[in-house]
């Protein structure tokens, strides 16, 4: 579980995230292991929240992408559509979740951030474009408070970024500092 929120403020964007992974009842704090949650691809910041084996697979699967785009929602689905076949043919996706569901699940839930903006990728990789700001992961509701709440006061993209992301890791059980920051000017 985790906080990643994403932000969008006088011209800057900016991605945040919580450091700690956990097993079950095991936590392993960054004390332990750097526990990265954001990589780049390209000009473009992820983050994903979810199973700890998603980091790993889903930026190794970017490699493979021919000529992922990240420019705006339509270019996000259609790299996230390309994605998909990837992870299940090399990394062994397992695309079911229920028996009635609509369309195979990709088993994610990020948060992008360029200079295009901020957006959100579910796992039927539905695409949403943010104009101020979003979370995810188990600390999102803290996450989403804070931010709110910090809004009007906040200079930058970077300050409710961080403040979502603190507040989760205060109050989430399954999310813990240091918060990691990645910041980009928007056009």
């Amino acid at each position: 579980m985790t906080t990643i929120t994403v932000a969008r403020k006088n011209g800057q964007i900016a991605i945040a995230a919580d450091r700690l992974t956990t097993f079950g009842d095991t936590r392993l704090s960054a004390k332990y292991e750097a526990n990265p949650k954001i990589f780049k691809v390209k000009d473009t910041w992820i983050g994903i929240a979810g199973s700890s084996a998603h980091h790993h697979v889903i930026e190794n699967a970017f490699k493979k992408v021919e000529k992922p785009a990240f420019g705006n929602k339509v270019e996000i689905f259609d790299t996230m559509v390309r994605l998909h076949p990837m992870l299940k043919e090399h990394f062994f996706l397992n695309p079911k979740e229920e028996d009635d569901d609509p369309y195979e699940s990709s088993q994610y839930v990020m948060l992008l951030a360029n200079a295009s903006g901020i957006y959100g990728v579910y796992s039927y990789r539905e695409v949403f474009a943010f104009d101020r700001f979003w979370a995810i992961g188990s600390g999102r509701a803290f996450a989403l408070g804070a931010m709110y709440a910090s809004w009007d006061k906040a200079k930058s993209g970077r300050e409710v970024a961080e403040t979502g992301a603190n507040a989760g890791c205060e109050f989430d059980k399954n999310s813990s500092g240091p918060v990691a920051v990645h910041t980009i000017k928007a056009r």
